[in-house]
């Protein structure tokens, strides 16, 4: 492999997180999907999937419903990234829920919580 085709996926990558996360702040406008983030993406080594990490603020049921808004939209965010992407074929998308955040959130609590009860005793 070249070293060019080493870092293409990467490169891919950063466009395809760029286009979705543009085109969901500003085309899609299924209510579903109102606070989605884009966190990464990732690409295959042949460019032909995209698992894209997102987040999803509120309860449960309401990253259910992202997702599912998502998924109804993955033709038209496919059809944008062909427009986009100079590639023979458009990637497979893959949305994935990503959880960091609230992962960190809650460990920022814990400390908080920790270091109220060092101070209080």
């Amino acid at each position: 492999m070249t070293p060019i085709g080493k870092h293409r996926p990467e490169r891919v990558a950063a466009v395809v997180q760029a286009t979705i996360a543009e085109v969901l702040a500003t085309r899609i406008k299924d209510p579903r999907v109102g606070f989605v983030t884009v966190t990464g993406v990732d690409v295959s080594r042949d460019c032909t999937h995209a698992h894209v990490r997102v987040s999803a603020l509120g309860p449960d049921e309401e990253k259910q419903r992202a997702m599912e808004g998502l998924a109804s939209a993955k033709g038209f965010l496919r059809t944008q990234l062909a427009r986009t992407l100079r590639l023979r074929v458009a990637p497979e998308i893959h949305f994935v829920l990503d959880r960091g955040v609230e992962h960190a959130q809650r460990i920022n609590q814990l400390l908080e919580r920790l270091a109220e009860e060092r101070d209080s005793e």
